[in-house]
């Protein structure tokens, strides 16, 4: 099987930037690119093969005529692909919000739960991000500051820097603030319960919906927990990533396939006998079983696996 280069599906959210489209060679129509789904088979978008046999074919429909050969022995055990990896550029904050467990999504949403990892690709001179809170709160105290806007006094607040790498199980409150670009691998699903959104307005000129019931519901009211991948950027049971600065070899076996994320530099990608340029922002999907792969050049590249 050859390696496939994939045109992400775009989202021109109302906080994001065009970074995606004049840095990261976005081709949008959108004036702003908040998100761009770079493997993607979930119904809100998905991203699109880029030449070679199955040129044009939206990437769930390649996985559907392929077969389950292309996502290995561990990507198969899952009713849907795994993994959702996007690129986002916050030119403003993102929303408070919380992802639910698989248990609660698939019950109430009949969509699966959402644990995610960012990756800061980019970021502007004091940018931050908010990461779980600063202390315990009870469940009263976070629905009364929700209710008075003084929710981000009890925010843990983290000062963020390139290359540095987060990992958020469901139930952790989060918020990207403005001036980051993230690349972010995450289980395939949209379930997002919002809880504070700066009082901004939608398209329609009207609040924002916000989903304090359900976030009360599920959502850690803890200071977030360190975790300990060893030598990975981040670990679960839908995503293993790796973060890989210059040339570097590797080999897919028929247990995963491999995703590969071009986020910075220049170089080439070698698979099967194929031999292919990659810039920054570029995408490739390797199927399960496809064997050694070599990058070379000035690439830094973010390698996930189920």
């Amino acid at each position: 099987m050859p390696m496939w280069k994939l045109t992400p599906a775009c989202k021109d959210y109302l906080w994001g930037g065009t970074k995606l489209r004049d840095v990261y060679g976005k081709k949008c129509d959108y004036e702003k690119v908040a998100e761009s789904w770079e493997l993607s088979t979930h119904s809100a978008g998905q991203s699109v093969i880029d030449g070679g046999e199955y040129d044009g074919l939206k990437f769930g429909e390649y996985l559907e005529k392929v077969g389950a050969k292309a996502l290995g022995v561990n990507g198969a055990k899952f009713k849907e692909f795994p993994v959702l990896i996007k690129f986002i550029d916050a030119k403003q904050p993102l929303s408070v919000q919380v992802h639910p467990s698989d248990e609660y999504a698939l019950r109430v949403e009949g969509e699966y739960g959402k644990t995610e990892m960012w990756y800061v690709v980019d970021c502007e001179p004091g940018a931050y991000l908010y990461y779980g809170f600063d202390r315990e709160i009870s469940k009263e105290e976070f629905q009364e500051r929700i209710k008075n806007n003084t929710l981000t006094e009890v925010l843990n607040a983290v000062p963020v820097h390139k290359g540095d790498c987060f990992f958020i199980p469901s139930g952790t409150l989060h918020a990207i603030c403005k001036g980051i670009v993230i690349a972010e691998v995450q289980q395939n699903s949209n379930v997002t319960y919002r809880v504070y959104d700066y009082g901004r307005v939608g398209a329609d000129g009207k609040p924002r919906a916000l989903h304090v019931e359900k976030a009360l519901d599920v959502t850690l009211r803890t200071l977030p927990v360190k975790h300990d991948f060893g030598s990975h950027l981040a670990q679960c049971e839908y995503f293993t990533v790796d973060a890989r600065n210059g040339a570097f070899e590797g080999t897919v076996d028929e247990k995963s396939f491999v995703s590969l994320l071009i986020t910075d530099g220049k170089g080439e990608l070698i698979c099967g006998g194929e031999t292919v340029a990659v810039k920054k922002g570029d995408s490739f999907f390797l199927p399960a079983g496809s064997g050694s792969y070599t990058v070379h050049g000035t690439c830094q590249t973010l390698s996930t696996r189920v």
